[in-house]
């Protein structure tokens, strides 16, 4: 069975101001999405599902998903603020979104296969969805085995500013043992560095794996994120900007000793537009990739 590739994109249309504005950057106005889907079919994948909200899901279908028909099976689910377990009532003070974690429950009704979470605006890189593709196949069969690719800080930075990176550890076998989010991290005088906890200067290698939420998971983990959804719910009532983010329940069914989480090295380098200013890089980014032979001119 082939593995489906589940695409975060329920902040699409506030985040790029409408999604007659998605931004083309590729040499035919290809979008970061476009490419990804481009990866996920040639690496095996045989279907992708979307999140996305209901507001905007006619603008979807007329521009983003006719242009998969033809290459890959695709569908959509929704997430909205009131879809809560049995016993919980939103909060009418509730704007923010439920986060990461709360999206993927989205798709449980769907997904019956092994499947890999991105985020619709991140550019992931070739190698890592055939080293993705290729992990999802070997677990197919399997259970509380689940992955994460490790992109290396240093093939992760933006040239405009500094960024925040979930930066991971793991154990000898290369499981993962924690994902901490760390904040400002920029390249100083030759050093990949951030504070610490204490104020301190901290460096980091240049190979110091970190999360840009590239999972892999079977379908059991729609039940584990379900409970605890409910647990975060229960201890986050009155925190209306709380969410519910893959970290944080990926940490607690690691220490609950429930599920392993193998750390998947790539050389791919992740790019996306953090800043305004990062826009042109990125084209001439993917303008590289398309005359490297990487990709075609015009992908479909």
């Amino acid at each position: 069975m082939k593995p489906t590739l589940f695409v975060l994109a329920a902040g699409m249309g506030s985040r790029y101001g409408g999604l007659k504005q998605l931004d083309g950057l590729g040499p035919n106005g290809e979008t970061i999405m476009d490419y990804s889907i481009y990866d996920a079919v040639r690496a095996g994948f045989g279907k992708v599902v979307f999140v996305i909200r209901e507001s905007f899901e006619q603008d979807f279908r007329e521009k983003i998903l006719k242009k998969y028909e033809h290459i890959i099976p695709a569908e959509i689910v929704f997430q909205e603020l009131d879809k809560l377990p049995k016993g919980f009532v939103l909060n009418p003070e509730r704007v923010k979104p439920w986060g990461t974690n709360h999206a993927v429950l989205m798709g449980k009704d769907v997904i019956k296969e092994p499947f890999m979470v991105i985020n619709a605006d991140d550019f992931y890189g070739r190698e890592s969805f055939a080293i993705m593709g290729e992990f999802l196949q070997t677990i197919e069969n399997e259970k509380n085995i689940y992955s994460m690719v490790g992109y290396r800080i240093g093939n992760t930075l933006s040239e405009s500013g500094s960024v925040a990176r979930g930066v991971c550890s793991s154990d000898k076998d290369g499981f993962l043992t924690s994902v901490v989010e760390r904040t400002a991290i920029a390249r100083i005088d030759g050093e990949i560095q951030f504070t610490g906890e204490n104020g301190e200067k901290v460096v980091v290698e240049d190979n110091t794996p970190v999360s840009m939420n590239m999972w892999g998971f079977t379908p059991e983990y729609f039940d584990y994120s379900e409970s605890l959804f409910e647990k975060f719910l229960a201890e986050n009532q009155s925190n209306l900007k709380a969410e519910y983010f893959i970290p944080w329940a990926i940490d607690h069914l690691i220490a609950g000793g429930k599920v392993k989480v193998k750390v998947l090295d790539t050389p791919s380098k992740w790019f996306g537009v953090t800043y305004a200013d990062d826009r042109a890089s990125v084209v001439e980014k993917i303008k590289q990739l398309v005359d490297n032979g990487e990709y075609p001119e015009k992908l479909f």
